[in-house]
């Protein structure tokens, strides 16, 4: 049996906005508006059970509003052909949302009123239902509306220069219920929920505005993490230890998809900039991979349009990363005076300060973090983590981990290498265990489980990783039961050029490649930098980050691949990259848009074309 209860509350939420939308055009006025749309909630409530749920709840629910403003606008008499009363019943829905989203969200309003009427008025919130989500009463709810709409019936709503107003009340709901200022719990699902469907309606009626899809990419992005960002008793994990394998990839690809969708003529705004940092991370396969540098640059930006103290910290927490704690804690020092009394200030000191190694000071930061929130999650979390920074034996795996990663002097390659080393283990003994705590058995259970079947140089690669490890963070090496094996070296295998020449779906790409590898007996990577500039084509040489030279083979092939290219990666990869990954400087085809062939994208194809790899080319 239909519970109508519950399908009228499900099909009000839906309607809400273009029935109040509606009756606010026709009558004038959006507390009778209000009033109407209620009278044609009651009439369902005394029609449905009787007479069963109409096809199409929200049509009904619209055609009887409209007949109760129509009755009353005769009463009034202030309509008085029947031409007027079909144009009153006819005019397009999506405006009258539109203009109803406006007037919620009137400047004239303060942010607490703007928030409360839009709640009840567009995504058609009960006052009970705000009140609950925003930890208040709901007479205070209910003041805060009847406030709102005396303010707007002496205050003529104003469409122009509203857009900031709404995407701010649209992005103020979310932040409350993706991060919860107060009560008990971190998230407030419900509220992030409204916020997007909120966005989402506002981006299909103001699709030209680059701003409104920058803020639904933002909050579908955000949204992504919501699993992952609580662990089983409702305490906060931060994004680097949050498991990527609960992120939901349909929002992901959602928010992706809009800020494709927001990409403008004109310079990106802030809620455009801060989605493209948010893809950063989305884009980025683990904590490790992600693209600090990138992060930085986009903060450099959104500093310059935003210059609050709050996105200052968020940019010193991007040069933390990417240039080390103490150049991070350099920044949030300089913000102290502006964010003495923001939980988040103390915070990020405290886990720069960790990384550092002063766990005394450390341990002060959080605790006093802790006395700044008002959020009960967030406050026994802070506590937590001031009581293992108290004492060197409470240092955890994972900070000491993100510490050790963030060294200025790894290189891209070794980092990676280290990451995936690093990443095993705290899969093998957990994120929150002691590094005081482990022993050599740990190591000698996870590398015969991990790699008991790995080369000798795989084993002995990660062997050195963690002894490196132990090292920088100042305990025993716990590698002593891991003994390192014999490498021995592999003849190099001779490949028939020939028989690469004839394979018969190999493109002119990957042809040319293998063909200046052969001919030139250049290192794979530096091959795969060539740029277009580099090449000398009458000379066959290049002579760009390494002189080479080729020959006839290759010199048949390049106009092919070059295509009247004049600047660029030689060798493009397959796709343009996406919003998430954006390519560094110098490996973008200005022509195609395309990127870089990567190396394992290189690799990848020559093995499964023959088997072997790339090095195999090189004389």
């Amino acid at each position: 049996m239909v519970d109508v209860h519950r399908t009228l509350d499900a099909a009000w939420k839906l309607a809400a906005a273009r029935v109040v939308g509606a009756l606010t055009r026709m009558v004038g006025d959006v507390g009778l508006a209000e009033e109407l749309a209620q009278d044609a909630l009651v009439a369902a409530l005394e029609q449905w059970p009787r007479d069963g749920v109409p096809d199409n709840p929200g049509a009904w629910l619209t055609t009887v509003a409209k007949r109760r403003a129509l009755d009353h606008l005769r009463r009034a008499k202030r309509i008085v052909a029947a031409g007027e009363e079909e144009r009153a019943q006819d005019a397009d829905s999506g405006d009258d949302v539109l203009r109803l989203v406006f007037l919620a969200c009137h400047p004239v309003l303060p942010t607490v009123q703007r928030v409360a009427l839009t709640l009840k008025l567009v995504c058609g919130l009960t006052t009970e239902e705000i009140a609950r989500a925003f930890l208040v009463d709901a007479r205070t709810i209910a003041d805060r509306v009847a406030r709102a709409k005396r303010a707007l019936a002496a205050e003529p709503p104003r469409a122009a220069g509203q857009l900031g107003s709404v995407r701010e009340v649209i992005y103020l709901v979310f932040n409350e219920g993706y991060s919860a200022t107060s009560g008990d719990d971190l998230l407030r699902p419900g509220l992030c929920l409204e916020a997007l469907r909120l966005g989402r309606v506002l981006a299909e009626l103001v699709p030209d505005d680059p701003e409104v899809h920058g803020l639904v990419a933002l909050m579908e992005l955000q949204a992504s993490r919501s699993a992952a960002r609580t662990g089983p008793g409702g305490e906060p994990v931060r994004l680097h230890e949050q498991n990527r394998g609960r992120w939901d990839q349909l929002l992901i690809r959602r928010g992706f998809t809009a800020l494709l969708r927001a990409r403008g003529s004109g310079p990106p705004g802030p809620y455009v900039l801060q989605a493209a940092i948010a893809a950063c991370h989305a884009g980025a396969r683990s904590a490790e991979e992600t693209d600090w540098a990138r992060i930085v640059s986009l903060y450099d930006a959104l500093v310059h349009l935003v210059p609050t103290p709050v996105v200052r910290l968020n940019r010193a927490v991007a040069v933390g990363m990417a240039d080390g704690p103490e150049a991070g804690l350099a920044l949030v020092d300089s913000l102290t005076d502006d964010l003495r009394d923001y939980h988040l200030h103390p915070s990020t000191r405290g886990d720069l300060l960790l990384r550092l190694g002063r766990h005394p000071e450390a341990a002060r930061e959080f605790e006093r973090a802790a006395t700044l929130t008002d959020n009960a999650s967030e406050q026994a979390f802070l506590r937590r983590r001031s009581t293992e920074a108290a004492t060197p034996v409470g240092r955890v795996l994972v900070d000491t981990a993100a510490g050790f990663l963030t060294r200025p002097d790894l290189d891209r390659s070794t980092l990676r290498s280290y990451a995936q080393t690093l990443a095993r283990l705290r899969k093998a003994v957990g994120d929150r265990t002691p590094i005081a705590a482990l022993t050599p058995q740990d190591i000698a259970a996870m590398f015969t489980a991990a790699w008991s079947t790995a080369s000798p140089k795989t084993w002995n690669r990660h062997r050195a990783a963690l002894r490196s490890f132990c090292s920088w963070a100042g305990i025993p090496d716990l590698t002593s039961t891991v003994d390192r094996r014999k490498e021995v070296k592999r003849p190099t295998a001779v490949v028939d050029l020939d028989h690469v020449w004839q394979l018969p779906d190999a493109p002119p790409r990957e042809r040319l490649l293998w063909t200046l590898l052969r001919e030139s007996g250049a290192p794979v990577r530096a091959v795969l930098d060539l740029n277009v500039e580099d090449l000398d084509l009458p000379a066959r040489r290049a002579t760009g980050p390494i002189s080479l030279r080729w020959r006839e083979d290759a010199a048949h092939l390049l106009p092919q691949v070059l295509a009247g290219r004049a600047a660029g990666p030689l060798f493009l990869a397959d796709r343009r990259p996406g919003p998430g990954r954006p390519p560094r400087e110098g490996d973008l085809c200005p022509v195609t848009g395309r990127g870089r062939l990567s190396y394992e994208r290189a690799e990848y194809l020559f093995k499964r074309a023959t088997g072997l790899t790339l090095g195999a080319l090189r004389k």
